[in-house]
């Protein structure tokens, strides 16, 4: 039995960890040992253990990413994707984690893989308020928008992998697909698919986008962004959806003033992104894109609440992400009537 394989009983770390070393010992050699081991986090798809990587007196710290959420249908991309993404992004030298390796079956680790380590902080709360972070915040817009353009200048067909996916076929009838699987009718949200859908702006040019590009998914330290992370959510579109994403109210954390990740204004976001070599900005996709954005995290939500009473994800985070819908629900509404920007 893997550690991964459903059970009555959560594999403990220490269990994860065995399989790590063994997993470890078979791809750098029996002279290696893991060390240093901290649980991260478990977010929504992945398991994210941090650990040394020893080998006499050298060691190097590595970070294993585990998925977590198998339930159908998943918004997430499959490990193997994603390492597949961190890859080509790496290539194409953006900010993000040297991809090491993936794990095999006889690793014992379920679907995942290993990626370096690199220092920074993601918990937006720290980012947006300590004084350590202040010169990082002013300069987060421009970098962010450099960074959005470099994704967005990567050859399309460089991730012709992700073209048949259903959110780069058509992002709002997943959204759909999904709100429908869970059961659990809420008439915000379908108010809100019938102004999507009414107001669809066309998609001149598509990219590839990471579809979760956000704080509290990249790891930032005093001198800015050092790597973004979680590429589950990538798929091939309209590279606006990356700007309202990021835009979108709930990634403000409560800095409803400052539209750009609750740090910043969307025109040096903007100047920014155009400045390194993005298309020109289009502010009614990006503002479509937003409201989308809303109506997506508050399925998202509807997902983990669905994962914590049927798909054995106990949490009281995940509990506690019904009440988020409500929020989130409130804040879209707000954006289609024209009371939030």
């Amino acid at each position: 039995m893997t550690v991964t394989e459903k059970t009555d009983k959560t594999p403990t770390l220490d269990e994860i960890v065995l399989c790590l070393e063994r997993c470890m010992r078979r791809h750098f050699g029996q002279r290696v040992s893991v060390a240093n081991v901290k649980l991260a986090t478990l977010g929504g798809s992945n398991r994210t253990i941090l650990f040394d990587l020893v080998e006499g007196r050298s060691k190097r710290r590595l970070v294993s990413r585990q998925e977590t959420y198998t339930l159908d249908p998943s918004p997430f991309l499959p490990p193997e994707t994603q390492f597949k993404l961190l890859r080509l992004a790496y290539e194409f030298e953006l900010a993000v984690p040297e991809p090491i390796l993936e794990f095999e079956p006889s690793d014992q680790l379920g679907r995942g893989h290993v990626v370096a380590h690199v220092s920074g902080e993601t918990l937006p709360k720290r980012l947006l308020n300590d004084e350590e972070f202040s010169a990082a915040r002013k300069i987060f817009p421009q970098q962010a928008g450099e960074f959005l353009a470099a994704l967005h200048t990567i050859p399309a067909q460089r991730a012709d992998f992700l073209a048949n996916i259903v959110d780069s076929i058509d992002p709002l009838r997943a959204q759909i697909e999904r709100y429908d699987y869970y059961g659990e009718p809420h008439p915000a949200i379908e108010f809100a698919f019938r102004w999507l859908d009414k107001n669809k702006p066309p998609t001149e040019h598509r990219t590839l986008i990471h579809g979760d590009f956000r704080v509290g998914n990249m790891l930032i330290d005093a001198s800015g962004i050092k790597a973004v992370l979680d590429w589950e959510c990538a798929h091939l579109g309209d590279p606006m959806a990356d700007l309202g994403w990021l835009m979108t109210p709930a990634w403000r954390f409560g800095h409803f003033d400052l539209p750009v990740g609750g740090v910043g204004h969307k025109e040096d976001l903007y100047q920014a992104y155009e400045a390194a070599g993005g298309q020109r900005v289009d502010e009614e996709r990006v503002r479509w894109w937003q409201i989308f954005g809303s109506l997506r995290w508050c399925i998202f939500n509807l997902m983990q609440v669905h994962g914590h009473r049927v798909g054995g994800r106990r949490s009281p985070a995940f509990a506690a992400c019904g009440r988020n819908a409500a929020l989130i629900e409130y804040e879209m509404l707000q954006m289609i009537a024209g009371n939030l920007d």
